[in-house]
């Protein structure tokens, strides 16, 4: 079929939200509608379908092109397969996953509460309940669900209460449940909505996040602001300053700020303790509870915050300092840091002596090493100064908790691929693997005193909850089954991870993972096409761990080998290696690519490198263009999501500029040939290989003009190219409806270029 010559198909769709199938009615005909792979199965023994879904496009039929309007056609038309079926793992079985969160142990520590997602394809959206489970055994329990949701459970120092965020009386508040009964009353009843729930010890206080006018000292203020601005037939907003949007929305000059409040049933008096600061708490896009914290008296909060100061350099600064403010607001708060670069995430010790914080060194270089701080604490500040307590352990310590004796924390930190639990001696930063968890990604933490409760996923499984002794011998005791059902009528592909020597003489590592049904024994001659996986960040990983927009599985399910290589500039590997990109875009790591490529195939001879597709979104993006132009006749088809077309033009049109300041050297006014080094625009005479460019119209990180240019230059150069737009995404794609059109197009664009 003829990737020129598609036509998006939407046809009537049929749900049944637990049948885990998808039906679609389309010219008459009711169907199973599927992905894909690179080579067509017989309806009696292709996979079945796994989770609801909605529209996507299809392929037209074999003579669409003669025709006056094509007649569009499925990929599959099959009976309906019991949920039972064993089959290969795809994007239906993806979005089918029931997302394990937000662990909060109970202070007595026998029971952990958490919030489950589930995907409800006819609203299209997460929904979410709250669930409580005992660390002794026993099966979980569904403790509360609303339609509108819920999120980050936090106990009650006695046990019997749980707090938590819901929209359920129509903006978000904080709501409070009953452990045993699950009897909900209201806690808050602000006139405006708040996020980030934080407690004091003693719950007597809580700690939350809204959007308010800078210049309105309270609430009330607020309200009548918005009321006027309600009333106002102008749409236009006028801006002095950058940032005038972040990420996916445009700045309308409120800032995110701190409330303070009772915890009493009711509550309708806030105070606002980040009054008078040029400042978001938490920071934006993606801050959140984990920048604030109560003193251990209650009678304080320190919280992360970048102060702005009424100019003009917020978008070129990430110089976020420790605050200190008093819970009734009766003093401005006070900088408690004078480092330049990132200090957040602040945590007390359990005896309320310590400040722990993790700090960079390096201003406007947002991935930096993370070095774990400790510092005496008076009370309302610093007694001494902070000592780095990691200095000399080359690893990024990004979010921890103190252990129960004060004397360490738990952190969970990348490392060669993985990322384990970790216990971090206070006294001398030595960092020690905790129990078996020497695999995986472990994601979130809860300490108790004897016990440690965390979330846990590798490549093959999705996240569930384990049990981990504090003292970090012994092995991890699962304690969830959530996906235990799905994941068993699911075959998934085998993962390696390998190492290679890449640029310098230095060590580089990667993945594979095997296509399902790969066997050699059975038939040693049969050989699969590849997609190439290429991670974003740069600075990131494809680790091993379970991914919800760059799954391996839907490839390996697909009928792929699957290969993902953590070239320079990556994390994990010590920081000298993640530094190895700045201003080397398109060569250290474009040579590990190569070398990882030749590695992979020359030991697996079974892997067919002559059908290969390169992948990759957002720095993965600039790299397919950039592989486009530099190494234009290695790939059969490329698939480019939300890239980087023109350095130039980008640096002007996104919105945090600390990056490509530190990655360029500098402005682009002022280092214009350091833009133009890697400048994939500059390379477009030697395109020559198909390509597919995704892009969301609210991305305003790497704006959808970058995607657009991309597109052009593709179709003015007469190459096979197909653009999709997504008008209602950010930089990721994450409704689950378009999660799912998203694999579909990306499978059939493999499909249809990797065939025998």
């Amino acid at each position: 079929m003829s990737p020129r010559s598609w036509h998006p198909l939407a046809p009537s769709v049929l749900l049944d939200s637990r049948a885990r199938r998808v039906t679609a009615v389309s010219a008459g005909v009711t169907t199973l509608l599927l992905g894909c792979g690179p080579q067509a199965q017989p309806p009696d023994q292709a996979p079945t379908a796994s989770a609801d879904t909605v529209t996507t496009p299809t392929a037209p039929t074999a003579d669409a092109d003669a025709a006056t309007e094509p007649e569009p056609e499925v990929l599959a038309v099959l009976p309906p397969i019991a949920p039972s079926a064993e089959h290969p793992f795809s994007i239906l079985d993806m979005l089918d996953v029931d997302r394990v969160s937000s662990p909060a142990l109970s202070p007595d520590g026998t029971r952990v509460a958490y919030v489950l997602r589930e995907t409800d394809m006819q609203a299209n959206k997460g929904r979410t309940s709250l669930w409580i489970a005992a660390l002794d055994g026993g099966e979980p329990r569904q403790l509360d669900r609303h339609p509108k949701g819920l999120s980050q459970p936090q106990w009650s120092p006695d046990a019997k209460h749980i707090f938590f965020l819901s929209s359920r009386a129509g903006t978000s508040q904080v709501f409070r449940i009953d452990a045993d009964t699950g009897a909900v009353e209201q806690i808050t009843n602000f006139p405006v909505g708040v996020g980030n729930l934080v407690l004091s010890r003693d719950a007597s206080k809580l700690a939350v996040s809204a959007e308010l006018h800078p210049d309105c000292p309270d609430l009330a203020c607020n309200v009548t602001r918005e009321a006027a601005q309600a009333d106002t037939a102008a749409t236009g907003v006028g801006y002095d300053r950058l940032f005038i949007r972040h990420w996916d929305t445009w700045k309308d000059h409120r800032r995110s700020q701190l409330l303070i409040a009772d915890t009493s049933p009711g509550t309708e008096r806030a105070t606002i303790v980040t009054h008078g600061l040029d400042a978001d708490v938490p920071s934006k896009p993606f801050g959140g509870a984990e920048e604030y914290v109560f003193t251990p008296d209650g009678r304080g909060v320190v919280f992360a915050a970048r102060d702005a100061g009424g100019g003009p350099g917020e978008p070129w600064s990430t110089n976020f300092d420790l605050f200190f403010a008093p819970v009734d607001g009766a003093k401005p708060p006070v900088k408690l840091t004078t480092n330049p670069a990132w200090d957040t995430h602040p945590r007390f010790s359990p005896d309320g002596t310590q400040l722990a914080y993790v700090a960079m060194q390096r201003p406007g270089f947002e991935a930096d090493r993370f070095r774990l701080m400790t510092a005496a604490w008076t009370g309302e500040g610093f007694e001494g100064e902070p000592r780095a307590v990691t200095e000399a352990w080359d690893r990024s310590v990004g979010g921890f908790e103190y252990a129960a004796d004060g004397a360490r924390v738990f952190a969970a930190v990348e490392d060669l691929g993985r990322k384990p639990l970790f216990a971090i001696d206070l006294s001398d930063g030595q960092a020690t693997v905790v129990a078996d968890l020497d695999h995986g990604t472990v994601g979130e933490l809860a300490v108790g005193s004897e016990k440690l409760v965390i979330t846990h996923h590798d490549l093959r499984h999705p996240a569930e909850l384990f049990v981990v002794p504090s003292t970090g011998e012994g092995e991890a005791t699962r304690l969830s089954h959530h996906n235990d059902e799905l994941m068993a009528r699911t075959k998934v592909g085998e993962p390696e991870q390998f190492e290679f020597v890449g640029h310098g003489g230095d060590t580089v590592y990667g993945w594979l993972v095997r296509p399902v049904g790969f066997d050699p024994d059975k038939d040693p001659n049969k050989r699969y096409p590849l997609a190439f996986l290429i991670h974003g960040g740069p600075q990131g990983s494809f680790g091993d761990k379970f991914h919800f927009r760059w799954n391996a599985q839907t490839y390996a399910g697909a009928g792929y080998a699957t290969v993902m290589i953590d070239f320079h500039g990556s994390t994990g590997y010590g920081q000298a290696f993640t530094d190895s990109i700045s201003g080397d875009w398109g060569g250290k790591p474009l040579e590990d690519l190569k070398l990882g490529l030749a590695h992979v195939l020359k030991a697996n001879p079974w892997i067919d490198g002559d059908r290969a597709c390169a992948l990759g979104a957002s720095y993965g993006g600039f790299m397919v263009n950039w592989i486009a132009g530099n190494w234009p006749e290695r790939f059969r088809c490329l698939v480019n999501h939300d890239g980087i077309f023109d350095q130039r033009m980008m640096y002007y049109a996104t919105e945090e500029l600390w990056f490509p300041e530190w990655e360029q050297g500098g402005p682009e006014y002022e280092q214009s040939a350091a833009y133009a080094r890697f400048n994939p625009a500059n390379h477009v005479t030697d395109w020559q290989t198909p390509m597919l460019v995704v892009h969301g119209s609210l991305d305003y990180r790497v704006p959808v003009e970058q995607g657009l240019a991309t597109f052009t230059a593709l179709q003015r150069r007469g190459i096979e190219s197909r653009f999709l737009h997504f008008p209602d995404e950010n930089h990721w794609v994450l409704s689950p409806a378009n999660s799912l059109q998203w694999h579909d197009e990306v499978l059939r664009w493999l499909a249809a270029h990797l065939g025998d």
